[in-house]
């Protein structure tokens, strides 16, 4: 649905009828606009998210800390800055069908999925300055290299996530209970 910069106003701050003028009312709607594209299309800011993703065809564990990126900075920054990516460690992007890895410093594993979590498509060693991408996914995580083949994972397999919780030694494990 495209979006009415006129009438376009963050619940905080509703509609005040004529108390603006048409260009008033444009100017305001225009910056407030641009500050929700800003807070990744959000008026709310959520914590960082970390989750444990497995594979429950597979029966195996393919990261125990997985960052979220479901809205604008996060999606937009992804892995960039990083130097590498621990075998524990991932991101998740949503929505997302295609990524790049222009500007990585390390190659990464790639597993698509669906809106029901099963496995679309899995991309092995996706070295730095590359594109990749499926059309029917909804979604894409973002592993350490060598992650596909250590847990077999492949299209057709069904994923699931728990909540990670934080252990004493900074790592964090699946969510108990």
């Amino acid at each position: 649905m495209p979006y009415n910069l006129d009438s376009f106003h963050t619940p905080a701050e509703p509609a005040q009828g004529d108390a603006y003028s048409s260009q008033k009312k444009r100017e305001r709607g225009a910056v407030d606009f641009v500050r929700w594209v800003l807070n990744g299309f959000t008026t709310d800011r959520r914590p960082d998210v970390r989750l444990t993703i497995s594979n429950r065809t597979r029966q195996t564990v393919l990261a125990r800390c997985v960052e979220v990126a479901d809205h604008g900075a996060k999606r937009g920054k992804g892995l960039l800055g990083r130097n590498s990516l621990s075998p524990e460690e991932g991101l998740w992007i949503f929505p997302c069908e295609a990524v790049h890895t222009f500007g990585m410093r390390f190659p990464i594993d790639l597993v698509y999925i669906d809106r029901n979590m099963r496995v679309k498509k899995v991309r092995s060693n996706v070295r730095p300055w590359r594109l990749s991408a499926c059309l029917s996914a909804h979604s894409v995580i973002e592993l350490a290299t060598g992650t596909i083949g250590r847990t077999q994972t492949g299209p057709g397999d069904r994923l699931e996530c728990f909540s990670a919780v934080p252990l004493e030694d900074g790592s964090s494990s699946p969510e108990q209970g």
